[in-house]
């Protein structure tokens, strides 16, 4: 349940998931997803369409966030972008499932989460360049 966006304009929120949601992928950083009036599901204030259900663990200082918006909003430090040479890390939470993906998988996973084939936004390609580094660079 989606509480009122105005009773969370400035508090950070956290999901805990539960033990019966873990698995071998999830890594234990994965029990704290933080951002702007999470659901169950880590959409946040910004992105929450059904199809926005991915966490991204931050480069810089090792956390799941909703979205680059709410880590900014929440941290206090600027965003660190994933290198290449680390794309096989552990980096990505669906949303549905709670499967722990690498930047790999993720990035070429169709939209798709190759765990439970939940959807994703592929829209979310237009953000890639705030996480991950360039393939062309």
């Amino acid at each position: 349940m989606r509480l009122p966006f105005a009773a969370f304009t400035h508090r950070q929120h956290s999901v805990k998931l539960s033990p019966a949601h873990m698995t071998d992928q999830l890594a234990h950083q994965a029990n704290d997803i933080r951002g702007l009036d999470l659901d169950p599901r880590t959409r946040c204030v910004h992105y929450h369409s059904p199809l926005d259900i991915i966490a991204i663990k931050m480069k810089c200082c090792g956390r799941y966030y909703a979205c680059r918006d709410c880590h900014i909003a929440l941290a206090d430090h600027p965003i660190a972008v994933w290198p290449r040479a680390e794309f096989d890390r552990h980096a990505i939470l669906c949303g549905a499932c709670k499967r722990e993906l690498t930047i790999n998988q993720y990035l070429q996973s169709a939209s798709r989460c190759p765990a439970c084939t939940a959807p994703f936004n592929p829209a979310c390609a237009n953000h890639h360049h705030f996480y991950f580094e360039a393939v062309g660079k």
